[in-house]
């Protein structure tokens, strides 16, 4: 078995294009004469895309890259604040065969896009094939497909290949995020990796969260907007959950900490739940990051920074297992820093200590891929992570 080899590289130089050379140059020369084989790039939203992607494939060249646009990104363990810089990772191939592919215009077609992103990128690792298999996925934050975009992959690929990743994110702004192949910077958009292995790849997924209350139906929504729960508005509801305290601090300067501390977890057939991330427009209406389908059965859940750091050495133990990587990929929910707040750096401190010698490579998103058992995969204020 070969294992993978990884090289991380960051930069925090305003110039866009110096920014890029200095992260690819820092990680290529950690790959100790080996191959790059896959560049992964996320980035602040502060840079010129365009120079930044041209300062990377100055030193990569014409190897695959993908990437996103992120709310802070975190490697070997340390945290690096959102609008803070570029981080890139490259990849040897190891055992394995990578392929890249990207879609546009996926908003009206989240399906179909799926499957063509999917057969796409299949088809780009080329004609070795190997026992098993994985897809990566990155997607634009704020278009309202990640489900069916998933589905539409899963629709190609079958129920025995996992799929891992996370939505672009653009520092808060919720103006616009982009995701990165190659050269090109996309919106509406989603790229891929194919991973074909020799081995099960595992797709390790868990949140913290705990449910108050008794399940209750959706009884009145319209896409990302909850009307109804139980027949009664969505936001009396949510607010009858709340301690007095809590009630108190969602009229304080930080007025939207309410929608992270408290979310709505989707209650699936086996019992376990999706989290999905709400909060109020400015006019008042109760919206979730995710579509939640009415009459689907929720409860409200809340979480502390203990219950969310709990489950990070569970999620790296189980992608872990029965492997030797080099590199373990993670991703984790923006909403979760808005709970760990000055806590937040032992999130990536805590997932490195499990890692080992493994490097750890990651970044904060609008929204977790982790499709494994299940047609549904797409999660909020969650950790995900699969090694390599």
């Amino acid at each position: 078995m070969s294992r993978v080899a990884a090289g991380i590289g960051a930069s925090e130089v305003a110039d866009a294009r110096t920014a890029g050379r200095e992260a690819a140059a820092n990680a290529l020369g950690e790959l100790a004469g080996a191959s790059p084989a896959l560049v992964i790039v996320y980035s602040s939203i502060r840079y010129d895309f365009a120079e930044l992607l041209a300062g990377i494939r100055e030193l990569t060249g014409a190897t695959p890259l993908v990437g996103a646009t992120s709310c802070g990104h975190f490697f070997d363990g340390r945290l690096v604040d959102a609008g803070e810089g570029v981080a890139v990772l490259v990849l040897s191939t190891g055992d394995y065969h990578f392929g890249v592919a990207s879609v546009t215009n996926v908003t009206g077609r989240g399906v179909a896009a799926g499957r063509e992103l999917a057969e796409s990128a299949k088809a780009a690792a080329g004609d070795v094939r190997l026992d098993h298999a994985a897809v990566l996925l990155l997607a634009d934050g704020l278009q309202p497909e990640q489900q069916t975009l998933i589905n539409g992959i899963y629709a190609f690929s079958g129920v025995k290949v996992p799929v891992v990743g996370g939505a672009a994110a653009d520092d808060r702004q919720l103006t616009g995020t982009k995701v990165f192949h190659g050269d090109q910077v996309l919106s509406d958009a989603a790229v891929a990796v194919w991973i074909d292995s020799p081995r099960p790849l595992t797709v390790a997924v868990a949140h913290g969260w705990t449910a108050q209350g008794l399940p209750m139906l959706v009884t009145r929504a319209d896409g990302p907007i909850i009307y109804e729960i139980g027949g009664r508005p969505s936001s009396q509801v949510m607010e009858e959950q709340f301690r007095p305290a809590e009630a108190e601090a969602a009229d304080d300067e930080d007025a939207d900490r309410w929608y992270s501390a408290h979310a709505l977890g989707l209650v699936e057939p086996d019992g376990s739940m999706l989290v999905r991330g709400v909060y109020r427009d400015p006019e008042g209406l109760m919206r979730t990051l995710v579509p939640v389908p009415a009459y689907a059965a929720v409860q409200v859940v809340t979480a502390d920074a203990d219950a969310l750091l709990d489950v990070t050495e569970t999620v790296a133990n189980n992608a872990l297992e029965n492997t030797d990587p080099g590199v373990l990929l993670g991703f984790s929910c923006v909403a979760r820093l808005d709970i760990l707040r000055d806590r937040s750096p032992e999130e990536p401190g805590l997932l490195q200590k499990a890692a080992g010698a493994a490097r750890t490579f990651g970044f904060f998103t609008y929204g977790e891929f982790a499709r494994t058992k299940s047609v549904a995969g797409v999660h909020n204020a969650t950790l995900t992570a699969i090694a390599l």
